[in-house]
């Protein structure tokens, strides 16, 4: 519910402050006076985009605010959605500052225009005679159905089945993307795996396999060498354990004489130890070195296949072939194992796709039980606004896919004439009849469900008399369970509001001002009255106007 607006430097508003309450709220004022200018302000504060030349003073800040009491709205999951703070009462601002940048405020945290917009859509209603286009869009016509209905919860159901649904297909057609993929390269994905499992990786010791392809290469060279070494250590005369013996007898005799020729004799025995067994290694490794061409050939087999191997996948170790085997492995198992999956998601988009049909067949049962309901209603108002003889015809068939709403595709007919056609109501209604219709559909609406504070502007257009009437007592009702405003210029309407406001134009010697100012009562019944008979305010006209307050 609206319960301030603060208007400052926009149009002919220089400051503009008031407050509201519940009920009706009537605005009038004489034609140029500045009603559409509170629309005009008012739409900026919900979201609209500014109109520079709209601004009163270019040099000054243009601050549009207004206040809401948010208690029966039900918004804290849009504020905790936008981290937006909540507050049971709201205040929504916008700045236009003389830079031409625009700012808006939610509670103090800034916001974009297009969440001040969504934020807007919930709180205003702003419906004018140019503004019923939206009564003849099918997604506006299933909220007046499904408002009847009572389907806000299998709605909610069923389009958190569609969003699981969509999920599965969409997952689905991307796994039959990636086996088409997959099946591309999988023969060759499968005889690379199958020509690194045939290489045993996993026995492989590739410096084992080197050292000893490189002893079985150099065999005679290899044996050549160690003779000589063997030589080198065993001969008697210049053989290194035969002089090394020889220093041994010498220090052994030295050794009682002092501490230093022990320790030289007992480092040259270890060292005598030392030498035979490196001597007896050399020996053995000699006797066991023998020429064994078969061998070598599988040695340098197994080399040329690894290197073919370490060539083929760019890497340089054994761990590294194991690593892409494994991988590949992995990629061929899943490849099999992609049949098995595509089975499963389809089995489960059935599933999902039968519990949708059920919901949906649901929501069009329940909207089928409304029909002659809203059928009955609108008719019945419409023909206490002067169109008796307007007839509506609904209708569902199903739909070729599944829709955001449910599977029904709507017909929501009208005939405005005894006798005629009925067609869609873009076609079958005029702009007077629209209007009409849709203050038939608002105020229905407000019975079944809660909305937003709604300002109907000068909607009464084209009408009198008894029909002005009965749209005063329309816009009544609807205030019961709705804050309602209306911009007026029909006394029958004006009588029925809860509060009255007038708007006027204050001319200055060098420039003019609109103001709003909220009536009492006798200034109320010089207001109707005037409505009712003109700038010369007469006798009767007070009293028809007392009358009509009455």
């Amino acid at each position: 519910m609206l319960k301030h607006l603060s208007i400052k430097n926009y149009a002919l508003i220089d400051l503009l402050e008031v407050d509201f309450e519940d009920g009706l709220h009537i605005i009038t004022g004489e034609t140029g006076a500045g009603k559409s200018i509170l629309i005009g302000g008012l739409s900026l504060v919900l979201g609209k985009r500014v109109d520079l030349s709209n601004i009163k003073n270019p040099s000054k800040k243009c601050v549009i605010e207004t206040h809401f009491k948010l208690s029966h709205y039900e918004l804290k999951s849009f504020f905790e959605l936008n981290s937006i703070d909540y507050d049971d009462y709201t205040i929504l601002r916008r700045e236009i500052l003389p830079s031409g940048k625009s700012r808006a405020f939610v509670n103090d945290t800034p916001v974009n225009l297009s969440l001040l917009s969504k934020l807007g859509s919930h709180l205003i209603d702003i419906h004018s005679q140019h503004e019923t286009l939206e009564l003849t869009q099918n997604s506006f016509q299933f909220k007046i159905i499904d408002a009847l209905a009572n389907n806000a919860d299998l709605k909610k159901s069923f389009q958190l089945h569609l969003s699981n649904y969509k999920k599965i297909k969409l997952d689905l057609d991307n796994l039959k993307t990636s086996k088409q993929a997959a099946l591309a390269t999988s023969d060759y994905k499968q005889f690379l795996y199958d020509e690194l499992l045939a290489s045993n990786l996993d026995t492989i010791d590739l410096i084992s396999i080197e050292e000893e392809y490189n002893n079985l290469s150099n065999v005679e060279h290899i044996r050549l060498e160690l003779a000589q070494a063997i030589h080198l250590m065993n001969s008697d005369e210049i053989g290194l354990i035969s002089t090394l013996n020889s220093l041994n007898n010498n220090l052994s005799k030295l050794r009682d004489y002092s501490k230093t020729f022990a320790s030289l004799h007992s480092r040259i025995t270890s060292s005598s130890i030392e030498l035979e067994d490196i001597s007896n290694e050399l020996i053995n490794t000699q006797e066991s070195l023998s020429a064994d061409p078969s061998r070598l050939l599988d040695l340098e087999n197994t080399l040329q296949s690894l290197n073919k191997l370490f060539s083929k996948h760019a890497v340089q170790t054994v761990e590294e072939l194991l690593l892409i085997q494994k991988s590949l492995a992995h990629e061929v198992d899943s490849v099999e194992n992609m049949d098995a999956n595509i089975s499963a998601m389809e089995a489960a988009l059935m599933d999902s796709e039968t519990e949708l049909h059920s919901l949906g067949q649901a929501i069009t049962e329940s909207r089928e039980k409304v029909f002659d309901t809203l059928k009955q209603q609108l008719e019945t108002i419409l023909a206490n606004l002067g169109m008796p003889n307007a007839k509506f015809s609904f209708g569902l068939k199903p739909s070729d896919s599944f829709l955001n709403n449910g599977v029904d595709v709507l017909s929501f007919m009208f005939c405005a004439n005894k006798g005629g056609v009925f067609l869609p109501l873009k076609k079958a209604a005029s702009g007077g009849e629209l209007s009409r219709i849709m203050l038939a559909v608002k105020s229905i609406l407000s019975q079944y469900s809660k909305l937003p504070t709604i300002m109907f502007d000068e909607i009464d257009s084209g009408v009198s008399g008894e029909v002005a009437t009965k749209i005063g007592k329309i816009m009544s009702e609807m205030s019961m369970n709705m804050q309602v405003f209306t911009i007026t210029h029909l006394p029958q309407i004006a009588s029925r509001g809860n509060n009255h406001y007038k708007v006027f134009k204050k001319v200055t010697n060098s420039e003019s001002f609109t103001q709003l100012k909220r009536l009492d009562q006798q200034e109320r019944i010089e207001e109707i009255a005037q409505m009712l008979g003109g700038e010369k305010i007469l006798d009767s006209a007070l009293a028809h106007a007392k009358q009509l307050l009455n």
